[in-house]
């Protein structure tokens, strides 16, 4: 082969650039309680771990590793950039929640690669730390919220100073407006205890009823609410910001630039929440949040990063926060309601101590990479009995109205 068709061969490999330490595997492993971790190894043994998870959909998710795992196995661990670009650009059909999933956990995973292979915290490499601490919140209530007060409670006495909780559980397109009168009685059983709290409509409130709870609600100064109507309805939204001082904030499940950018233009929202799971990883996140700060002096966008998830998205939201300027809170799921018993947030860590909550905040990471150490026997252990049939994936609930006709979950 002439040196010219070699030079072109690699090319289309992706192996034109150097390969100082290709890698060598890419793994997946399901976790509860509804986890994907992503697990890439380089030839010369540095391990960096991802985070891929998209709730209720694990199989897809899996599905599409296949094709990562056979375009990048020996290619440069390093290269990052030219990784997620091959990745996204690469297929006529782009984008959505289950490619931009696969591709996050790959992401995630080597800039943790790239972190440990260089001796520093992921935030050094996205530009150096602009605080030293990122403030967060949990989560109370469930799916139906009701009898808040007592974990509010236990929230503030474990160091949170912010919760967030479901402002509704199951509507109707149409429902009674006193379907909305527990909502105002949690916020005010929160905030009697001096907890700051933010409201998540999760797209279950139409039009109709968004309208008045957000009326009902402005007296009580949440913290914002969230997926006040369901994403793309931009004018819709638009309307609902005119006409509401409470801060307006959504993006979990909008995956690209390209799905922000019209609610950037249409300047309808105060706080964009893409998830570092969902988005493309570190490598778009960390675009969607200095798009919002690009425009900071016109909308005042500020980033509070979706994370309802694993260690590993949470501990790369942090190393978001931390190097980012308009970072303004961070959801953590220590625990959440989908979380039972002995999965949780810390269980597959070694060094749990560094989510410590204090005032409200989580301390810079000083660690390597993400920071975090993770029990690799145990995620295996895990996965094996998802493999073996003993443990099934998780699956949201399927609400339906006293008419039988499906609901927002």
């Amino acid at each position: 082969m002439s040196l010219s068709q070699t030079a072109a061969s690699d090319y289309t490999k992706g192996l034109w650039h150097s390969t100082s330490d290709a890698i060598r595997s890419i793994e997946t492993f399901y976790v509860r309680p509804r986890w994907l971790f992503v697990r890439v190894e380089t030839e010369k043994g540095i391990v960096g771990w991802g985070e891929a998870t998209l709730e209720g959909h694990t199989e897809a998710v899996e599905g599409a590793f296949v094709d990562l795992r056979e375009r990048f196995v020996g290619w440069d661990s390093a290269n990052i950039e030219d990784i997620w670009q091959t990745a996204y650009r690469l297929r006529f059909y782009r984008g959505g929640p289950v490619l931009m999933s696969a591709i996050s956990g790959l992401d995630i995973a080597l800039w943790d690669i790239k972190g440990k292979t260089l001796g520093v915290p992921v935030w050094q490499l996205l530009g150096g730390k602009v605080r030293n601490r990122c403030q967060v919140y949990s989560w109370i209530g469930g799916d139906r919220p009701a009898d808040v007060l007592a974990e509010a409670q236990a929230r503030k006495d474990e160091g949170f100073t912010a919760v967030k909780m479901n402002a509704v559980e199951s509507l109707g397109w149409l429902d009674s407006p006193a379907a909305l009168e527990g909502t105002i009685e949690r916020v005010k059983e929160v905030k009697s205890i001096g907890l700051d709290v933010g409201l998540d409509f999760h797209g279950r409130v139409h039009r109709p009823l968004a309208k008045q709870l957000a009326k009902n609600l402005e007296p009580h100064r949440p913290l914002f609410i969230e997926e006040p109507l369901l994403p793309g309805q931009q004018e819709e939204i638009k309307t609902l910001y005119g006409m509401t001082s409470i801060p307006i904030a959504l993006g979990e499940r909008l995956f690209t630039r390209q799905d922000v950018r019209p609610y950037f233009e249409a300047g309808c929202i105060d706080i964009i929440q893409p998830d570092v799971a969902h988005a493309g990883g570190l490598s778009e996140v960390k675009k969607i949040a200095n798009m919002a700060e690009c425009v900071q002096q016109t909308y005042d966008i500020g980033l509070a990063p979706h994370c309802p998830l694993g260690p590993i998205a949470f501990a790369a939201c942090l190393q978001l926060g931390f190097s980012t300027p308009n970072f303004v809170i961070c959801e953590m799921s220590w625990k959440m309601h989908y979380n039972a018993g002995e999965h949780d947030l810390l269980t597959y860590m070694f060094n749990p101590e560094v989510f410590a909550v204090r005032e409200g905040m989580v301390s810079l990471l000083e660690g390597n990479g993400l920071g975090i150490e993770i029990d690799e026997a145990r995620v295996r252990s895990e996965d094996l009995a998802f493999r073996e049939g003993q443990v099934k994936a998780w699956r949201n609930p399927v609400w339906r109205g006293p008419d039988g006709a499906l609901r927002e979950w």
